[in-house]
């Protein structure tokens, strides 16, 4: 097929673009830039570029594809919190016009990347499947159930929404982000030898790798209509349901003469909740999610220390808050996050 891949300067599309491209895509990028830069390692090389803000997508930037993998995205609760109008205004509202502009154009597929986190404050220990209730508990999540919405209603028989709701995301990737649980803990723990949970680490966690992520989008791509139309997907595996101090653990054992020290300050979190994932199983028969979060952990060391993550780096350039309040003090954004 040929794909348009958005996001795909972020922390997974850059980890996508290759498995696509290796699975005999053809990808085009559509990126803002506005983390292009954070790279940690060699830079990457990426696909052919439209080098456009989501919400200044036009009927031609979507012309002459098959499919859409949308990942771009305000991506993470404390910027979404910190700026709840333009995560609904980028989140939202922006990814359902593209979805209505790819419709028009004739796009056939359009794979969206959701997340476990429409579940929220699920109350419970048992396994969420996709019928689960949704209970999103912050802004960033509360935009990923609307453009759902959004999408099931533009479902026919010429268009195929899929999606994906990708658990916790952790892994390398060449374009790094630190504030995301497992990446963080282990950049804690290189950087300064202790590995801080501010929580009390009793909130139920779903992870996956990149790397997995990108191989269920490669397998939603290739599957039958029938198996996926207007059909939502959990991405991870059972084995990565961990508690934050579990994954905190494991964190301690990569990462020799690490100490842990769980604070409790940041008080009791309300995300918290077990996810199944059965289902992508029995639609996309042969993908498994294989990473286990101990090797992820493990990966994840091996790169920091190869090539050399700084305190600074780690605190500032790979954390997406801090990222962008830098870039609009120094006048490379404005107040909308336009470049």
């Amino acid at each position: 097929m040929r794909l348009l891949l958005t996001g795909h300067q972020g922390y997974l599309g850059t980890v996508m673009a290759p498995v696509l491209a290796e699975a005999g895509h053809e990808v085009v990028g559509l990126d803002s830039g506005l983390f292009a830069d954070c790279v940690l390692g060699p830079p990457p090389a990426d696909p052919e570029t439209y080098a456009v803000d989501l919400r200044d997508v036009r009927p031609e930037h979507v012309a002459g594809f098959d499919a859409v993998v949308h990942l771009a995205a305000l991506s993470n609760d404390p910027l979404g919190s910190l700026a709840p109008e333009l995560t609904y205004d980028i989140n939202h509202h922006a990814s359902s016009r593209l979805a209505r502009l790819a419709r028009d154009a004739g796009v056939r597929r359009f794979l969206y990347a959701s997340t476990c986190s429409v579940y929220g404050a699920s109350g419970g220990d048992d396994l969420l499947d996709e019928d689960a209730p949704l209970r999103p508990v912050t802004p960033y999540a509360e935009s990923k159930v609307r453009v759902e919405d959004d999408l099931t209603a533009l479902a026919d028989d010429d268009f195929t929404p899929v999606f994906m709701r990708n658990a916790t995301a952790f892994g390398f990737s060449p374009r790094l982000r630190a504030d995301i649980v497992l990446n963080n803990l282990v950049g804690h723990a290189c950087l300064s030898g202790e590995v801080r949970v501010l929580s009390d680490g009793t909130p139920w966690r779903p992870l996956v790798h990149a790397r997995d992520i990108a191989e269920a989008f490669a397998a939603a791509l290739a599957a039958p209509r029938e198996a996926v139309h207007a059909k939502a997907f959990n991405v991870g595996t059972e084995r990565n349901n961990l508690t934050v101090a579990e994954i905190a653990a494991e964190v301690v054992e990569a990462v020799p003469g690490a100490t842990l020290v769980i604070t409790g300050e940041a008080g009791a979190d309300p995300r918290s909740y077990r996810v199944d994932f059965s289902r992508i199983r029995a639609a996309l028969p042969g993908y498994e999610a294989r990473w286990s979060v101990k090797d992820g952990a493990v990966e994840l060391v091996d790169a920091y220390r190869e090539y050399g993550l700084t305190k600074e780096d780690f605190e500032r350039r790979f954390t997406r808050l801090a990222r962008l309040s830098d870039r609009r003090e120094a006048g490379a954004v404005d107040s909308s996050l336009r470049p």
